[in-house]
């Protein structure tokens, strides 16, 4: 069973930025960020691959938001940068077995989410 904790959400203005945290992961699993922001449906932000360590970003975040995964493969973070208003969402973390997939179907596990508010 893996139970994942997010942490790290909070308010900032435009242009700041922020560093989430997911942990509760254990090796063999792909992990992920998605957010969904209110009337919209939950989308991919990055993504991460246990097995080779590659990643994925959303294009509406490249060169602003970094995944990365501790040495031990049990904690995610997400470096958010340069944060705009249109990246107010809760962010949820989720991890799938070896592989990162854009598809929120794929994934088993969640955590409860944590929001992230921008203000302009």
């Amino acid at each position: 069973q893996v139970q994942l904790v997010e942490s790290g959400g909070g308010q900032v203005q435009a242009g700041g930025s922020l560093r989430l945290t997911c942990s509760g992961s254990r090796g063999g699993y792909g992990m992920a960020w998605f957010r969904q922001a209110p009337g919209k449906e939950r989308e991919i932000v990055a993504g991460i691959s246990w097995v080779s360590g590659s990643t994925y970003y959303a294009d509406s975040v490249k060169d602003r938001f970094t995944i990365s995964m501790d040495n031990i493969k049990t904690t995610i973070y997400l470096d958010m940068n340069s944060l705009k208003p249109e990246d107010t969402a809760v962010y949820y973390c989720a991890a799938r077995a070896l592989t990162a997939s854009t598809s929120p179907q794929d994934y088993a596990y969640w955590g409860q989410g944590t929001q992230v508010t921008v203000s302009s």
